[in-house]
């Protein structure tokens, strides 16, 4: 396709897009990114078949779209899960998430213990087990909240910080090896989207995680 016609053709769409958002005068160029996205799908990439030929109907009664994608981000997690554990090998942070614990208390002087626990969208329960964990390392302390007697706050200690910064490299060369084949338009997409989904979850977990299924569902927004 000549470039007159490509050029044409966004024109188009960016007049079909600002129609589509007329009630909405901050749209961005990343919100105009993500409308052509959805408008012009990659060739479809058939899913690895990770299961059997036995119980046919439940792939094609409970198998879509969305159920893949929630399956491949679980699939994701636990990739990303042994490149982390070998770059943490041999350091006194034991998993991921005591990491991102630590990576987290290094951005602050201080958080109460149910602040960082929710800022790292954990269960309570395993939450303050990774705290405990910590602790007993002595990568981090805790102390009384000056302000608020029921809250014990957290701060990591200098033990904690090296073990952060040594680990560090090693980490980041994890994280480029996870994005693995992806180009970097294909990486500013993937990171453009994710961070949309997160900024969506979030809300529902500090605000809403109470509800049920039906009712998060019919409470979905865009």
């Amino acid at each position: 396709m000549k470039k007159k016609k490509v050029l044409i053709e966004i024109i188009e769409q960016l007049f079909a897009f600002d129609v589509e958002n007329q009630s909405n005068e901050k749209y961005s160029m990343n919100d105009f990114i993500g409308y052509l996205n959805a408008k012009y799908k990659p060739n479809d990439l058939e899913m690895r078949k990770i299961e059997g030929e036995k119980e046919k109907w439940i792939k094609e009664d409970y198998r879509d779209r969305e159920a893949d994608i929630s399956i491949l981000f679980s699939l994701m997690y636990r990739y990303s899960k042994v490149y982390t554990k070998k770059a943490l090998e041999g350091s006194l942070i034991g998993t991921p998430e005591e990491f991102s614990f630590l990576a987290s208390l290094m951005t602050y002087e201080s958080l109460t213990k149910t602040e960082l626990i929710n800022e790292q969208v954990m269960e309570k329960t395993s939450g303050t087990e990774i705290i405990k964990r910590l602790l007993k390392q002595k990568l981090i302390k805790e102390f009384a909240d000056s302000n608020d007697k029921r809250s014990v706050r957290v701060s990591i200690t200098e033990k904690g910080k090296k073990e952060v910064l040594i680990s560090l490299p090693k980490m980041q060369f994890a994280s480029k090896i996870f994005v693995g084949n992806l180009n970097d338009p294909q990486i500013n997409t993937l990171a453009y989207l994710l961070k949309k989904l997160d900024y969506y979850h979030n809300e529902i977990f500090l605000n809403r995680k109470n509800l049920s299924l039906e009712e998060l569902n019919n409470n979905i927004y865009y």
